[in-house]
């Protein structure tokens, strides 16, 4: 019986050391850290653009819409900015005026399941996409703020080709150039 209480007592004591252990544990502060290292500016330019339009002795606009992707992973949050320029369109001896094309509006979201932060865009629609026999320097059709622009996002372009009555019918081609620059 005496080794029963021995037993007893033992089991006793170890159960109030295991209550003062519990009751006092010690916490250590471990710091933690998250390295991360900025990736590209990069962008998708429309791989062509389609005007097309039935004559109709009347001074017209026809239509057309471009998508711009434009990815900043950089982390940085200095802004960019898409310029655009033109050569003249041409059919043979045949050409529109330099002055034929306007973005007219641009509108951003994010692309399909990506959170980001859309640009701000400071650029006034209508515009004149440049054009010459020589592409002429180009002008900003999109721009991202400070601290916008941030992640995948995709911009709509509504473009608009003006049409004289007096045009001659035929498939007139051009060669655009997209540019993507980092700052607002």
């Amino acid at each position: 019986m005496l080794n029963n209480n021995k037993q007893k007592m033992l089991g006793v004591g170890a159960v109030a050391a295991l209550a003062m252990l519990a009751g006092g544990a010690v916490a250590a502060a471990t710091p933690g850290t998250a390295t991360i290292t900025g990736g590209a500016l990069a962008m998708t330019a429309p791989a062509s653009v389609a005007f097309s339009a039935t004559l109709t002795g009347t001074n017209q606009s026809a239509p057309a819409t471009q998508i711009v992707n434009v990815v900043d992973s950089t982390g940085t949050g200095a802004g960019w900015n898409v310029t655009l320029t033109s050569t003249t369109f041409v059919t043979g001896a045949l050409s529109l005026p330099d002055n034929s094309v306007t973005d007219t509006a641009a509108s951003g979201a994010c692309a399909s399941g990506v959170t980001c932060t859309v640009a701000t865009n400071s650029v006034a629609y209508p515009l004149t996409v440049p054009a010459a026999t020589t592409a002429p320097t180009a002008v900003k059709i999109l721009s991202a703020a400070l601290n916008t622009g941030m992640g995948s996002q995709n911009w709509t372009h509504s473009m608009a080709l003006g049409l004289l009555a007096s045009v001659q019918a035929g498939t007139y081609t051009s060669t655009w150039t997209y540019s993507l620059v980092s700052a607002p």
